[in-house]
């Protein structure tokens, strides 16, 4: 909505009022006094209590119980935490396992106002659903310091998989899985099981999000690109071309379409593959596209740079444009809301993990950074670039997320009774990144010597300030499993409604004319066509001389 339009509320001069009771820990009541609150819906001066966890009250000259700690937030927002869409935490791909795990990665996203991470299970054919996810769930129980949730992979399907699904929707609180469209002979889904997948969704209430790259023509392309003598990182992108993003983000809307289901994109990376978003939308499909921080922030003009280090740590799938227009288009969209949320696709890997392919680029792990820049990325390029205005912010780095997986107003909200996940963000600090500096556990950062404007100054996470001051103050384990419950409305609402819409049957005649008769000559039909003689052969007449067929046979007339 336009900031023109934003409702604002200005604050008394009055000092909020205590009333004199037992004083508890300061750590579990905290006031933020002074500043102004946004939602996805509207701006407004107000102070916001928080007690054991949650936010207890929103609003002007509040009353409440002494032994809070104060937050002066005067000049600043006052915003629900982000939730990244897209991480892959101690995970194990390519061959090695991520240089994130559960602690380093959700300590790395409280320090940039990321409060909760949705981090994909990803295993082989050979361990069950179920197994992947209490693994996943029994490390981020040890480790993790912010509030996570999962998305579960499925690289094929059966009955056995179907009913692990209805388990872990039912049963595990997870309502996504997500199936890959490329890595051939790895992770690579057919199209027959994608639609089974999309239907076993849809009857259970669950989000299927799909990573859509062309696989088998991608398998054709790093081939012809070898062969050419390319071993670099630029072979990434030269054999990972923008129109099989584009296509197969196509194909997966289409299958969605024709099912009735919903479609998630993760990690919308390409010009064309957002307008086939985009498209999809306009038809009518429930698809939602997520792009993420890398992609709007630079660009695949890197995987050309001279120095391997800097180029292989770029490679990530789909990978970066070297269009590079790209990132404001996306940002673009993402403002408009043809695009509905952003992640990171968080999959990063060191230096000597990236040489694992120094001399096949097909061979370089696949993933970048973004778990602790995405809210400042996003402000300086959406915000501070004056394409959208601060709800819309909180709406794509939070909300609508919220909204997808089904956990708002628990999430997502600066509100009476909203887990207090809350930052106190500075549209004006100023931040320059770099791999020195950050908090991720990789020796690389795709955004070094960048800087950007607007920053979180204060975190609180389950209401608990965790980053103030520059200082982080987390403790292993402290994070929670949030449970995401089936049929959010904010996707299943229309699905259901165009269930109930059906095509017309036409009333007409019977037809009651000649029917032409089949043969069925060693299990194959044959058509009883005059034209055709016992042998099945359409020539009447043998071959003239020269071996060409006789012009007699011709079956073309030409009329007077």
């Amino acid at each position: 909505m336009p900031v023109s339009n934003l409702t604002e509320e200005k604050s008394s001069a009055l000092p909020v009022k205590k009333i004199p009771v037992h004083i508890k820990s300061a750590q579990n009541r905290i006031l933020i006094k002074g500043g102004r609150v946004v939602n996805h819906d509207r701006i407004f001066h107000a102070d916001v209590f928080i007690e054991d966890g949650l936010i207890k009250d929103v609003g002007e000259n509040l009353i409440i119980p002494g032994g809070a700690k104060v937050i002066e937030a005067k000049g600043k927002y006052v915003i629900p935490g982000g939730i990244d869409t897209n991480t892959s935490l101690e995970l194990e791909f390519m061959g090695t396992r991520t240089a994130d795990d559960f602690y380093t990665g959700t300590k790395a996203a409280l320090a940039g106002g990321t409060t909760m991470v949705m981090n994909f299970v990803l295993e082989t054919k050979k361990k069950s659903l179920l197994d992947a996810f209490e693994a996943s769930k029994s490390q981020a129980e040890k480790k993790a310091c912010c509030d996570y949730a999962f998305h579960v992979c499925v690289l094929n399907y059966d009955d056995e998989i179907g009913k692990e699904m209805e388990t872990l929707v039912g049963q595990k609180g997870v309502n996504s899985f997500k199936m890959f469209m490329a890595y051939k002979d790895y992770l690579m889904i057919n199209d027959a099981d994608l639609i089974k997948i999309f239907k076993k969704c849809k009857e259970l209430g669950a989000i299927p999000m799909v990573h859509a790259e062309n696989g088998d023509v991608i398998d054709e392309c790093q081939q012809k690109i070898k062969n050419l003598g390319i071993t670099g990182p630029e072979g990434h992108l030269l054999s990972r071309p923008e129109s099989l993003e584009a296509e197969a983000t196509n194909r997966a809307i289409t299958i969605a379409h024709e099912v009735n289901s919903p479609v998630y994109i993760v990690h919308v990376m390409s010009k064309s593959a957002a307008n086939a978003v985009s498209e999809g939308k306009r038809k009518g499909t429930v698809v939602i596209g997520e792009p993420i921080a890398a992609g709007l922030a630079t660009d695949g003009t890197h995987y050309y740079n001279k120095c391997w280090r800097h180029s292989a740590g770029h490679v990530m799938s789909p990978p970066l444009r070297d269009d590079i227009s790209t990132p404001g288009y996306l940002m673009d969209l993402l403002a408009s809301g043809d695009l509905e949320l952003t992640g990171t696709d968080h999959c990063v890997f060191n230096t000597n993990q990236k040489a694992l392919g120094k001399d096949d680029f097909s061979k370089i792990p696949n993933g970048v950074n973004g778990v602790e820049d995405r809210m400042t990325v996003i402000w300086d390029r959406g915000v501070k670039a004056g394409k959208m205005d601060p709800c819309r912010f909180v709406a794509v780095t939070s909300t609508n997320a919220a909204k997808v997986f089904n956990i708002y107003p628990q999430k997502g909200y600066i509100g009476k009774g909203s887990d207090a996940d809350v930052v106190v963000w500075d549209p004006e600090q100023s931040k320059t990144i770099s791999a020195k500096t950050h908090h991720q556990a990789v020796d690389f950062n795709i955004f070094e010597g960048m800087t950007f404007n607007g920053s979180a100054v204060t975190v609180i996470s389950k209401g608990n300030v965790v980053f103030e001051n520059g200082t982080l103050n987390v403790e292993r384990g402290t994070g929670k499993f949030v449970p995401t419950p089936c049929f959010p409305d904010y996707v299943y609402n229309r699905i259901k409604i165009r269930d109930n819409i059906k095509p017309v049957k036409v009333d007409r005649e019977p037809y009651t004319g000649p029917v032409v008769e089949i043969k069925v000559e060693n299990g194959t039909p044959k058509g009883t066509d005059n034209h055709n003689n016992q042998n099945g052969s359409t020539h009447q007449r043998p071959l003239t001389k020269s071996g060409l067929r006789n012009l007699q046979d011709s079956s073309i007339s030409f009329g007077n």
